[in-house]
């Protein structure tokens, strides 16, 4: 072999090596679930990119207050108005959780992408994951 194509193979061996941490890192999935609480905070916040950060209190008595809250972040437009519209309010929420933080996706690795439920809501209907 010559030196040329043993540069190249390592060239496309690193780069599809970095592709794949890449994509593990800040775009797979790790987790899904809901959560559920009083939605305490939420704000659109940040210098350059401009994302919705909230913090869930969740219900439950534990030691450590921090603990029982939930901070996450919210990409989509109506979903972040819903969640604006009715703070302060018992919710439950559907979420993922990468392994990386994005600065345009938001400030945690918890990413709000659908509301399930808002208690004494004055809404039609609830946002569903797709």
């Amino acid at each position: 072999m010559s030196i040329k194509k043993i540069g190249f193979t390592t060239l496309v061996i690193v780069v599809l090596v970095l592709a794949v941490v890449v994509y593990a890192r800040y775009y797979f999935v790790f987790a899904e679930g809901t959560k559920a609480g009083q939605l305490n905070t939420f704000q659109h916040k940040g210098y350059v990119f401009k994302t919705w950060e909230g913090i869930l209190i969740q219900s439950g008595f534990k030691a450590n207050v921090q603990s029982n809250e939930f901070e996450f972040s919210v990409q989509k437009e109506e979903v972040a108005k819903l969640l604006e519209e009715n703070s302060g309010k018992e919710m439950e929420l559907h979420y993922k959780h990468y392994f990386g933080v994005l600065p345009w996706r938001g400030n945690t690795d918890y990413v709000v992408d659908s509301v399930y439920y808002i208690s004494n809501a004055n809404v039609k209907g609830t946002i569903s994951p797709k």
